[in-house]
């Protein structure tokens, strides 16, 4: 099982501090923000790609995936009844996903909870926007290798899909084996009538599954607060999930280099356990 940290948690250092941080203390792979590598990330030249992609190879490090996807550019949303600003953000997920291919990584997590927001909305008809947007997106997601998730969200952070069952309608409606679904195990923790364990128990074995992100219902690192991973990690390995675990917290006590310390200690202390 591969363990991967949300750069965004250290971003205050240089990309190639972070990476060799990353490998200092026994993370396998970092998953990048785009926002952290500039203002319009999904423009990046190639050598600028490729910049990147070689500066985390010479550290010893993965690029795993993209996260976070649309901080910027500013006015983005997948269902806004403006057909300009869908167009606008598809033409950037369809670059990001370019970006992610780029950058080596295999999976992109699409959260980004203020630009899907259906707040007075017919829900239906947003519905239907998202599932149209994200078929060019899944396509294209196939054809560079990648596997696009759809992240289920708490429901204080939006009001678009907020279960696992309700992402799995949602890929289901797209009908792409590219384009799954991902757990969140807050936003889980939060929302979900079972527990994460028997979540994965339940959802990864369909295939559905394409990524999983640990912190705790606090919104600090896992080991941080009252949720046991040591369930959650044993469900991963009893259903076969070989895929990465990628850790993202929001909380950073004393300051984000420790709390990523904390977690790849406190995880694979877990494991070896």
């Amino acid at each position: 099982m591969r363990i991967s940290l949300c750069n965004e948690v250290i971003r205050e250092k240089p990309f190639a501090e972070q990476c060799a941080f990353a490998v200092a203390l026994g993370y396998d792979g970092l998953e990048v923000a785009p926002f952290t590598l500039g203002e319009a990330p999904h423009r990046l030249s190639a050598a600028e790609r490729g910049e990147v992609r070689n500066i985390a190879e010479d550290a010893g490090l993965r690029i795993t995936g993209l996260h976070w996807l649309l901080v910027t550019p500013e006015g983005l949303s997948i269902t806004s009844e403006d057909g300009a600003v869908r167009r606008k953000t598809l033409d950037v997920l369809l670059a990001l996903v370019d970006l992610c291919a780029d950058l080596g990584g295999s999976v992109m997590v699409h959260g980004s909870p203020k630009q899907r927001d259906v707040t007075g909305l017919d829900p239906e008809e947003a519905f239907r926007r998202v599932v149209d947007l994200m078929g060019p997106i899944a396509e294209a997601a196939e054809s560079a290798g990648v596997t696009y998730c759809f992240e289920p969200l708490a429901r204080n952070e939006t009001t678009f899909v907020n279960t696992v069952e309700d992402a799995v309608r949602l890929a289901d409606a797209v009908g792409n084996p590219h384009f799954r679904t991902m757990i969140d195990t807050s936003a889980a923790a939060q929302t979900e009538a079972e527990p994460v364990a028997g979540l994965i128990r339940r959802w990864v074995p369909t295939g559905k599954i394409g990524h999983v992100q640990v912190n705790d219902r606090n919104r600090r690192g896992p080991g941080e607060g009252s949720d046991e991973f040591a369930p959650i990690l044993r469900a991963l390995r009893d259903t076969g999930y070989d895929r990465v675990v990628a850790v993202e917290p929001f909380v950073y006590a004393p300051d984000g280099a420790a709390v990523a310390a904390r977690a790849i200690g406190y995880l694979r202390g877990l494991l070896e356990a």
